[in-house]
């Protein structure tokens, strides 16, 4: 275990050094640093308010970082060379609000000059049976699973995947699984952000700690998990936000 990034390797698929971002009086990132190599998993763990979706949005050209560097597969965050071979599965969609799952997902291999075969796509996400739909009628998980077919449909090599199963049920959350581990053996790298230690530990094969828009512990779920179990780890590195209040690793 560390509490120091590591350098990145020649195989990252992504490179932040130093990112600080503020907004208005509000620092999201205080000097962040960390990397995702190809064809693996990199888990992105912290509490709410840590600053991981705020990162994802820098990665992605979303929101242009106060100071510090990202390189995405070799090239500036949010650049077409970048832009144009991640996915991204965002919290949340709202736009897509009116329009239905099949419709979408066709909009958006448009977009590609190689998409995948968006029915093939339903079919393994198990988009199908709702295919029709609007997005705004389906449930929390099945806009999950729309959202992870958006993600994927332009066959990124760089995938970021936000909270990818929250909503969903055991049995789709698990198959999700799948799918992710199938995305890392076929040298896609894939970075992923969650508040469930249990998948963390099933998926990833590096994590990143991340508190207060810095990281504080970093490693494999091996080297994590050698005197406590991880989410113990989390606890006792990460700020507890309770009833207003913020205290150090959940003590009172």
């Amino acid at each position: 275990m560390t509490s120091t990034p590591h350098a990145s390797e020649p195989s990252a698929a992504l490179d932040l050094r130093d990112v600080a971002v503020s907004f208005g009086r509000k620092t999201a990132l205080a000097g962040l640093s960390l990397s995702a190599a190809r064809g693996e998993i990199t888990a992105v763990l912290g509490p709410n308010g840590a600053g991981k979706t705020t990162m994802i949005r820098c990665c992605t050209g979303l929101v242009a970082p106060d100071a510090g560097s990202i390189r995405v597969l070799g090239h500036a965050a949010g650049s077409p060379e970048a832009s144009n071979r991640i996915g991204l599965m965002p919290q949340s969609t709202g736009a897509w609000s009116g329009i239905r799952a099949e419709e979408l997902l066709h909009y958006l291999a448009g977009l590609y000059a190689n998409p995948q075969d968006v029915d093939e796509l339903m079919d393994l996400l198990g988009i199908t049976d709702f295919a029709r739909t609007p997005y705004r009628r389906l449930s929390g998980g099945q806009q999950q699973s729309v959202n992870l077919a958006g993600a994927l449909v332009g066959r990124p090599e760089l995938v970021f995947l936000d909270e990818p199963t929250a909503g969903m049920d055991p049995h789709v959350r698990r198959h999700t699984w799948q799918v992710i581990r199938k995305l890392r053996d076929d040298g896609v790298a894939v970075l992923l952000t969650t508040h469930a230690m249990d998948e963390a530990e099933r998926l990833a094969d590096h994590v990143w700690m991340v508190d207060q828009g810095r990281v504080v512990v970093s490693g494999t779920v091996q080297e994590l998990t050698r005197e406590a179990p991880l989410e113990d780890v989390f606890l006792l590195n990460t700020t507890a936000r309770v009833g207003g209040h913020s205290r150090r690793g959940g003590r009172r």
